[in-house]
Order: structure tokens, then C-alpha cells, then sequence
């Protein structure tokens, strides 16, 4: 048992992890969409916005050449798979892109990494200029364990507890956060609602994803 709640409750980078379980079926959900509105014997322009490498690896997507995938973060991100390359940007601001210059725009657990609700907004707003079609997914602020630190409500505790919670304790992921990491965290993440979600893409569709009947996250999207 020791060593089996560490693993489940690692980052979802960790392949056992509870977070990668659900990864896994997020991204099961979206291909569902994916293959249903596009043709990927076609060329298709996506563009990640925060995205890794990594996570397209468990991809279908990656096996059809015409299907080319652009990671923009703000350091280059790297990879060796052909049909992926990194791109420096800023998710708030992407006059580099044209209008609707992308099939489609994904975004994956980062709008909450933002700071503030007005640069959600201006990331919300880059994302349906550049794009045609749009995914974007991030943590629902009412689901009971605080998805970042796996901690009970988490979001609500003030920001010393838990930054000497985080720390001071292995109680976030049976581990002691850096100071510096637990800082940035801190700083960065403005967790986001249905409701919210809705008023930065008033035209998606909502997808609830379910944990013991509670939704743990929320997609927004015009993939219908």
C-alpha cells in the first residue's frame, strides 16, 4: 500500500498514475470528436497550446502524416516525432498566427496556469480568432481534491498554509515540493468553472469529465 498510493497519486507524467488514467480517457474522448469531423487522410493544421510531446505520443493522430501538430509554449518545446514541432509563444497574445490559420486549436490543463481571469480571457479570445475548430480542457475549481497538489480543497486554503503544507510536508503526492515550484504554483494557478468556462467560449459545447459522480473536469469545444 505504501508504494501503490505514491504511484496513484503521482503527476498524470507518471504512466501508473491516477491523472494519466484519466489522460488516457480525455484523449480517447477527444479522438472520438476528431475522427468524426476530420479527415486525416487531409491536411490538418493543429495547433497545442501548453502541449507536450509526450502527451501526443499515445496519440492515433501521429500515425497520419497529413495531420501536422505545432506545441507552442514559451520555451521551445522538442520532438522527435516528424509530424510534431515546437514553437516559442504566448498563449495570450499570438499575432504570429492568422486569422483562423489553424484547423484546429487543443489546449490541455494550462488556461488555469494563466494568473489572472483577464489573460484567460485574452487566451480564450487568441484561440477562436486563430482557429476553426477548438478543444480546450482545465481542472473544474469545485471538484473537492485540487488536481495540482492532490490535496482536499485545496483551493480554498490560504496561500502560507499551503505553501508550508507543500513544502514543509509530503502530504501533496507523498512528496516535498521546492520552495521555487511551490511558489510558482501558487502564483500561477486561477482555477476555472463551468460557468466561466461558458462566458470564454459561449458558442462550445460542454463536456463533463466524471469522477464518483462529481466533475472533476470541464472541455469546452465546437466539435460537434
Amino acid at each position: 500500500m505504501t508504494r501503490f498510493l505514491p504511484k496513484i497519486l503521482a503527476s498524470s507524467d507518471d504512466p501508473d498514475s491516477l491523472g494519466a488514467k484519466f489522460r488516457k480517457k480525455r484523449l480517447a474522448f477527444f479522438e472520438s470528436l476528431f475522427f468524426r469531423n476530420f479527415d486525416p487522410a487531409e491536411p490538418t493544421r493543429i495547433l497545442d497550446v501548453g502541449g507536450t510531446s509526450y502527451f501526443w505520443e499515445a496519440s492515433q493522430l501521429i500515425n497520419y502524416p497529413n495531420i501536422q501538430i505545432t506545441l507552442l509554449n514559451l520555451h521551445e518545446e522538442q520532438s522527435e516525432i516528424p509530424t510534431i514541432h515546437g514553437k516559442t509563444g504566448d498563449a495570450t497574445a499570438m499575432p504570429e498566427f492568422g486569422a483562423k490559420e489553424f484547423d484546429l486549436v487543443f489546449s490541455n490543463s494550462v488556461i488555469e496556469h494563466l494568473y489572472t481571469w483577464e489573460n484567460q480571457q485574452k487566451m480564450a479570445e487568441e484561440i477562436q480568432r486563430i482557429g476553426k475548430r477548438y478543444y480546450v480542457q482545465t481542472p473544474n475549481r469545485f471538484f473537492p481534491i485540487e488536481a495540482h497538489y492532490a490535496l482536499p480543497f485545496a483551493q480554498y486554503w490560504p496561500k502560507g498554509l499551503l505553501y508550508q503544507t507543500l513544502t514543509k510536508t509530503p502530504l501533496s503526492r507523498f512528496r516535498k515540493w521546492e520552495p521555487q515550484a511551490a511558489h510558482q504554483y501558487l502564483e500561477e494557478i486561477r482555477l476555472l468553472d463551468e460557468s466561466e468556462m461558458k462566458r470564454l467560449f459561449p458558442e462550445g459545447k460542454v463536456y463533463r469529465e466524471k469522477f464518483l459522480g462529481m466533475t472533476k473536469s470541464i472541455t469546452l469545444h465546437n466539435l460537434l
